[in-house]
């Protein structure tokens, strides 16, 4: 059994949000939101939110799952948009800002992951 959540548009570059989600990749569900707890990075309280509804739609799609042994199957980040914006500088000159977006997906099962590299 397999439960998706995503969150498209998130504000954060992709690059950050992956330093963190390299952390809790085929982990067991209560040793991630642990590691989400008391990570000091910024994208963990995001991803924290986005992997107890992961969770929840797990519990939705069949109720008789126990939540303790639910694997991080699978977790990526993707880049988003990229909303450019303006800063004035000195002299009447402009300067370039990009504000990045990232669209990250969690997959929550009950079946153990495999390690990369085995077959």
């Amino acid at each position: 059994m397999e439960a998706i959540a995503k969150v498209k548009e998130q504000r954060g570059s992709a690059k950050k949000i992956r330093l963190v989600a390299d952390l809790i990749r085929n982990k067991n569900v209560n040793e991630a939101k642990s590691i989400l707890l008391y990570s000091k990075k910024g994208a963990s309280k995001i991803l924290l939110k986005l992997l107890n509804a992961a969770v929840a739609n797990a519990v939705h799609k069949e109720s008789k799952v126990n939540t303790e042994e639910l694997f991080i199957n699978k977790i990526f980040v993707d880049e988003g948009r990229t909303m450019k914006r303006m800063r004035p500088r000195a002299r009447g000159m402009a300067d370039l800002m990009r504000r990045r977006t990232s669209h990250i997906t969690i997959s929550v099962s009950d079946e153990t992951p495999e390690k990369e590299g085995s077959k």
